[in-house]
């Protein structure tokens, strides 16, 4: 199969890419990385001409936070909305979108707005859509995992407020073997949210985060909200993940009902043990 990824140098797309090659696809990729600006392609006419040949299509470009030239509305909205019209105009059918957990009726912020604005969009199109929502996600090389560690190995660990928030972290081998499975499975217009099998609190996460490292237990430092978001208004010039937003969606929390993907996968997604918080598809083999 000939595959268009976009955000292919990215956490998520660096391991798509790994299982697509590793499954014998073609990989046409679409990046920053390979000399195309994605916020660029805001018309079907832009991207037409990167379709020729393709079989199907998978967007995984996204970002955290908003930082220079990157902004939240053409990349999330504007590109992906340009690309999902010129799939249609070019008869591809097959069109996985990675959004996030939280894209939904209760979206909030900026950044999951615009990834929910997309999302509806690719519903409403005659095409044989899958939206994928995961949830925070861990493993070997991302972002915000490799930050909430470094938070796990202080001895004192912070925790905003009482750090009761749930999660529903999930590894992202999961993630890639729900957009392989996606590529290929008859039951085409899902909309799955990609989530671990167990529900914790952000305090319980950050100290299995140091369990991995080899450490013990620490004690936490409850931060009260008002304090982090302070914090973050500083912290946002030196990390664009340090977002007051971003603050607020983990205040939220994030959690769904497993067992939609586990009836997917054929599986329930993996527990999370010490070895995947440094794991990734390239380290484990093709996910399945």
């Amino acid at each position: 199969m000939n595959v268009l990824l976009t955000g292919g140098s990215g956490f998520i797309g660096r391991n798509i890419m790994a299982a697509l090659s590793a499954a014998g696809h073609q990989v046409r990729p679409v990046s920053r990385r390979s000399g195309i600006d994605f916020s660029r392609l805001l018309t079907p006419a832009h991207w037409l001409p990167h379709l020729e040949g393709i079989d199907a299509v998978i967007n995984c470009v996204g970002i955290i936070g908003e930082h220079g030239a990157q902004r939240f509305e053409p990349l999330h909205t504007l590109a992906p909305t340009a690309l999902f019209r010129a799939c249609a105009e070019a008869g591809i059918r097959r069109v996985v979108q990675i959004s996030a957990l939280g894209a939904d009726a209760t979206a909030f912020s900026a950044y999951h707005l615009s990834k929910r604005a997309a999302d509806d969009f690719l519903r409403g199109l005659d095409l044989d859509w899958f939206v994928l929502r995961p949830s925070l996600i861990y493993g070997r090389g991302g972002k915000s995992a490799d930050l909430f560690m470094r938070l796990a190995a202080w001895p004192l660990i912070p925790v905003i407020g009482d750090g009761q928030q749930e999660l529903q972290p999930v590894h992202i081998g999961d993630v890639v073997a729900t957009v392989m499975g996606s590529l290929t499975s008859p039951a085409a217009r899902q909309t799955l949210d990609i989530v671990g099998p167990e529900t914790v609190t952000f305090a319980e996460w950050l100290q299995r985060m140091r369990q991995a490292q080899g450490l013990g237990r620490a004690p936490v430092l409850p931060i009260p909200f008002p304090l982090a978001m302070a914090l973050t208004r500083i912290g946002r010039h030196f990390s664009p993940m340090l977002q007051p937003e971003n603050l607020r969606m983990l205040q939220t929390g994030y959690w769904a009902d497993v067992r939609p993907l586990a009836q997917f996968l054929g599986r329930l997604p993996r527990a999370a043990e010490p070895g995947l918080f440094f794991s990734d598809v390239l380290s484990m083999g093709s996910p399945s």
